[in-house]
């Protein structure tokens, strides 16, 4: 037997849950060393951060396994919001470690000391931004492809710790030019800032798919366009809702069709439609309810090309 659309995704959501964590524990090793040899707080912050990032990427794993179950008595259209749960906490995670960083820095304008070492903690930082730079972009294409709000969650967290170390870098290096020691507590401020940013909009993102919000104008677009050519023989349909859980997309709406059309070339029309919106939208759950003309309302998609005689 072939292995599903479904199973397949599953499939590549938990090898990258995997190498997520496995590509954090390295990125965390060379920033622990980065902070080590050289002593800055900046380089210390940034060490913070993927911290977080590896907590996230066990979070990640944990969300993708729950959310693969199938539906049971008690979660009857599945458990596939458990990603957006593993999107929150990671978000409350990174805000926690806004403010930590923020602590550091106050703690290096108040307390300043010189910074050993740049050069080769500067280096250490940069292979680490490197690997992560390759990952996150990886991530988020993947994530978007598949609708997996945790992998999308864990690919914007990594690239604002790419764009973290590449102002890190540039700002460090500049100490031992300059003297500036005062430029180690100022980075790390600014990586508090960045941080704190990159975190309220994960969890704006994370809430909005809790609260079942609607998809992007063009998903819209793409469901009313393909309602409309699919339904040939029907009327109208209305009261149509979308959501988006996840990998799956929810759809249910109204088919009003002559009251005269029979039971089997109604169910061949619902069939039409269902195979055209999972092939433009990929996993669906779909509920169409159908209803006499008289139940029209004149709204929605009609379907000027719909004839009454059967």
């Amino acid at each position: 037997m072939s292995e599903s659309t479904g199973q397949k995704v599953d499939r590549r959501k938990n090898l990258i849950a995997w190498t997520s964590l496995g590509v954090s524990l390295v990125a965390l090793g060379l920033k622990y060393a980065a902070w080590s040899v050289s002593g800055s707080i900046a380089l210390k912050s940034d060490a913070l951060e993927t911290v977080i990032n590896v907590a996230a990427a066990i979070g990640g794993l944990w969300a993708i396994h729950l959310a693969e179950r199938p539906a049971d008595h008690n979660h009857t259209y599945g458990h596939y919001k458990a990603e957006y749960l593993s999107a929150i906490i990671e978000s409350a995670m990174v805000l926690v470690t806004a403010l930590l960083i923020a602590h550091e820095s106050y703690d290096g304008f108040v307390h300043p000391q010189s910074v050993s070492a740049p050069w080769l903690g500067l280096l250490l930082n940069a292979a680490a931004t490197a690997i992560n730079l390759a990952w996150g972009l990886t991530m988020l294409r993947i994530g978007r492809r598949i609708r997996s709000p945790a992998l999308v969650a864990g690919g914007q967290h990594v690239l604002s710790d790419v764009w973290t170390g590449f102002g890190l870098v540039a700002g460090l290096a500049l100490i031992p030019l300059t003297g500036w020691h005062w430029l180690d507590p100022a980075i790390a401020a600014l990586i508090a800032l960045n941080v704190l940013r990159v975190g309220w909009e994960m969890l704006r993102q994370s809430v909005s798919g809790l609260m079942d919000e609607a998809p992007d104008s063009e998903t819209l677009a793409k469901l009313n366009e393909v309602i409309a050519e699919k339904a040939v023989g029907a009327l109208e349909a209305h009261d149509i809702r979308i959501r988006e859980v996840g990998a799956i997309i929810f759809i249910e709406f109204h088919l009003v069709v002559p009251g005269t059309m029979t039971v089997a070339v109604v169910h061949d029309i619902c069939d039409r439609i269902e195979a055209g919106l999972r092939n433009a939208l990929g996993r669906c759950v779909i509920n169409i309810h159908v209803e006499p003309e008289h139940k029209a309302k004149n709204s929605g998609i009609v379907l000027a090309h719909a004839t009454r005689c059967y």
